[in-house]
């Protein structure tokens, strides 16, 4: 018997082990068991068995959003030009958002000409509420189409002109309404009437500008348009002097709510004279409606504070409209608020620059400005307000054409987010930047943004 036993233990140990006796394995050697407890469940016991778990798991979190915050900042950092600025992009540097510097648009209040917004941002006030026809998806499919046409345009360098946010919003609005004839004021080296032929290929242009664009020539890059009736040089007679019934009658034009009409020539929507009950009348506006225009789009459309003429956007600044109205307290969160990104953006304006004597802050420090700055005349808040109302009453749609892409992309250093509405490709989306192709362009070209406007007007209901 005890033979038997013996032999039985010796056949045992020989034995190989079968996937049934794991069990059996488990209070087999303790040294090997031992041996395969990994490091991490090791550190998991003793921070579990000292109540340690918590606060590992509360600094593990932390560090996973220090690291991924790093990566996704460094990619996306806002960098500066090789220009000489006092702007320093890593004062942007701003993690998990606390400072919210690049991607806040419109966190000091947009003024809207309208309380309804609709799919795509910056609709504004308007008699019936109406909104634009395109969506957001669009936009992105005509980035892609107008890159590749950009990238080919006869002036590179068309500084002190339209940069590319502009020169696709005016390209994106012609395309999609497709007029029988467009109408611009103010040409300069023809770069806007390029634009416009590229969206537009067959159809008429008048360019009604001061000076021919075939003057630059002899001075460098500029567009002369074959099938462009030219008001310039010596024919040139401004915008409010033509008599565009028989104008357009000779082109064949018998609806004039068919033409887009362009302004690029800095002069005051709102000017110097009286008009209903005394208040100064938008002149630009007034003159469209009587020649029956309703398509019209302002390249310049200056914020409240800055430009060289009285906008539309700065009539719609209003106390009574959502985001306008503005305080002229030098110890307000605005004012605090203006202050830290006066240091970030060229563009800013802080209270000092913002509100002018007795606090006036509409306008430009309560002037409104006009012909290139050349002239200013002041003007009271309640003529400011009336003239918010005339714009309201012929007012069908207000649409302010968004950035192409937010600043961490573009690395533009100049137009204030928080004062803009949200861009089309939005800060973080890079895959989506460089899809489109707008990683090919020269971030010199983003620079020029200031909240080029599209507009339908209709003469005041009674």
């Amino acid at each position: 018997m005890e033979r038997d036993t013996m032999l039985e233990r010796v056949h045992s140990t020989r034995r190989p082990t079968l996937p049934g006796d794991d069990e059996n394995n488990e209070e087999g050697d303790e040294s090997k068991t031992k041996k395969t407890i990994p490091i991490t469940t090791r550190i998991l016991n003793f921070i579990s068995r000292n109540a340690l778990l918590w606060p590992f798991l509360a600094l593990s979190f932390l560090a996973l959003v220090f690291f991924s915050s790093v990566v996704f900042y460094t990619r996306t950092l806002v960098c500066v030009g090789s220009g000489p600025s006092s702007f320093d992009p890593h004062s942007r540097f701003g993690f998990f958002g606390f400072d919210g510097l690049e991607s806040d648009f419109g966190s000091l209040g947009v003024p809207w000409c309208s309380w309804f917004i609709g799919v795509v941002p910056a609709l504004g006030r308007s008699k019936h509420g109406k909104s634009v026809e395109w969506t957001s998806k669009d936009l992105i499919s005509g980035l892609e189409e107008f890159i590749p046409l950009y990238e080919n345009r006869p002036i590179k360098n068309n500084m002190f002109g339209m940069g590319f946010d502009h020169s696709f919003g005016l390209w994106f609005i012609t395309r999609w309404l497709k007029p029988d004839i467009m109408i611009e004021s103010g040409a300069f080296k023809g770069h806007s009437t390029w634009v416009l032929r590229q969206a537009m290929p067959n159809a008429k242009i008048i360019s009604v500008t001061p000076r021919h664009p075939e003057k630059y020539l002899k001075k460098g890059p500029a567009y002369v348009d074959q099938n462009c009736t030219y008001f310039a040089g010596k024919d040139f007679v401004d915008f409010g002097n033509i008599d565009w019934k028989s104008v357009l009658k000779k082109h064949g034009v018998k609806d004039q709510s068919q033409v887009l009409v362009f302004f690029d020539d800095h002069q005051s929507e709102l000017k110097s004279l009286y008009f209903l009950a005394q208040i100064h009348a938008p002149i630009r506006l007034r003159q469209a409606l009587e020649a029956g225009f309703r398509h019209i789009v302002f390249e310049d459309n200056y914020d409240t504070g800055t430009g060289d003429h009285y906008s539309l956007r700065q009539i719609c600044d209003q106390s009574y409209i959502r985001g306008g109205g503005h305080s002229c307290f030098k110890d307000s969160d605005e004012a605090r608020t203006r202050a830290r990104r006066k240091h970030f953006w060229e563009k800013a304006v802080d209270i000092d620059e913002l509100c002018g004597p007795g606090e006036a802050w509409w306008g430009v420090r309560g002037y409104m400005r006009d012909d290139f700055n050349h002239s200013n005349t002041p003007i009271t808040q309640a003529e400011h307000f009336q003239n918010s109302r005339f714009v309201e009453s012929i007012l069908d749609l207000y649409w302010e054409v968004p950035p192409t892409a937010g600043p961490s992309l573009t690395h533009q250093t100049r137009y204030d987010p928080s004062r803009s509405v949200p861009p089309i490709v939005e800060d973080g989306r890079y895959g989506l930047f460089q899809r489109v192709g707008l990683g090919r362009l020269d971030r010199s070209v983003f620079n020029g943004y200031t909240q080029m406007v599209y507009v339908q007007i209709s003469k005041p209901e009674s």
